[in-house]
């Protein structure tokens, strides 16, 4: 799969892989809980209505214009390098809150597709946390991997993560990319147990190597391929997984969410759910990046 960059290094073709589309075992349960279980991941092509996904992208992009940060027209989703943001929205969390709960954008990512896919996979009715991680990164961005077991894990680990590009994304514009086996790798995975990212101040959760070494040092390969508005991708606590670079080569920003699905008869992290989550640092949606004005000065890596 050509385009594919980590930290500015073209991934050489025999470490990339495409994630494997299992949206043929909607209608058969056991075979989709069988295939998250041993692959640690589920990639659902084409499951949502595009056009809610292209809306909820618009609402989103025109938010980001209106602060100076994205050129007409919106739906291009070309960064412009400057912002007025914090000169107009003084909040800055309190701005990305409202643009995270827009009811376009949350109709999808909260909405009842992908409840029912959640419900599926837990034999009972799902709920989505409140929180919400959305993503606008622009070139030169890239999330490095990590597993969310230190994340979310402080109720109980039967959640999943849905990752939900608003739009299409390239591998240019540098999607998800899943560490293939990592759900299996015991070494990483055992000592992390017990970690709460918020409590333990003297540990990160970035695995604090690169992708590509990684997956050479794993004899393993990277998992993305090219989304399409309408799919999505899930999995569990325990899938090593980030992004590959955003390197458009027109400026394009990447645009994405991603929100966290439990079964309701468990206990849930207080922190991710009401009205004014108070996320994983207590500080709500002003501890995340996209909370932070799209200029350079941000996004570097």
């Amino acid at each position: 799969m050509d385009g594919c960059m980590v930290k500015g290094r073209a991934v050489p073709a025999a470490l990339m892989g495409e994630l494997t589309d299992s949206a043929a075992l909607l209608g058969e349960p056991q075979l989709l809980r069988k295939r998250l279980q041993e692959d640690g991941y589920l990639f659902l092509k084409g499951v949502l209505p595009p056009d809610a996904v292209r809306a909820a992208r618009h609402e989103v992009l025109q938010r980001l214009v209106q602060v100076g940060e994205i050129a007409e027209p919106a739906d291009a989703g070309i960064a412009t390098g400057t912002s007025r943001r914090a000169e107009l929205e003084p909040d800055l969390g309190g701005f990305w809150k409202s643009v995270s709960e827009t009811p376009v954008l949350r109709n999808v990512s909260h909405g009842s597709a992908i409840g029912a896919i959640l419900s599926l996979l837990f034999a009972e009715p799902a709920r989505p946390q409140d929180y919400m991680f959305l993503r606008a990164a622009v070139p030169g961005r890239a999330t490095g991997l990590h597993f969310d077991y230190p994340f979310f894990t402080r109720a109980h680990d039967q959640v999943a993560t849905v990752w939900l590009p608003l739009g299409d994304v390239p591998v240019s514009d540098g999607p998800l990319v899943v560490v293939e086996g990592s759900n299996q790798f015991r070494d990483l995975i055992d000592p992390m147990i017990g970690f709460d990212i918020s409590t333990d101040k003297t540990r990160k959760a970035d695995l604090g190597i690169d992708a590509i070494t990684l997956a050479e040092q794993r004899h393993t390969r990277l998992l993305t391929r090219n989304f399409e508005a309408g799919d999505i991708a899930l999995f569990g606590m325990y899938t090593a997984h980030g992004s590959l670079d955003n390197h458009s080569s027109i400026g394009r920003v990447r645009l994405s969410c991603d929100v966290r699905w439990q079964p309701v008869s468990l206990p849930v992290d207080e922190r991710y759910f009401g009205s004014n989550p108070p996320g994983t640092t207590g500080v709500g949606y002003g501890e995340l990046v996209g909370a932070k004005p799209l200029t350079q000065e941000w996004h570097v890596r």
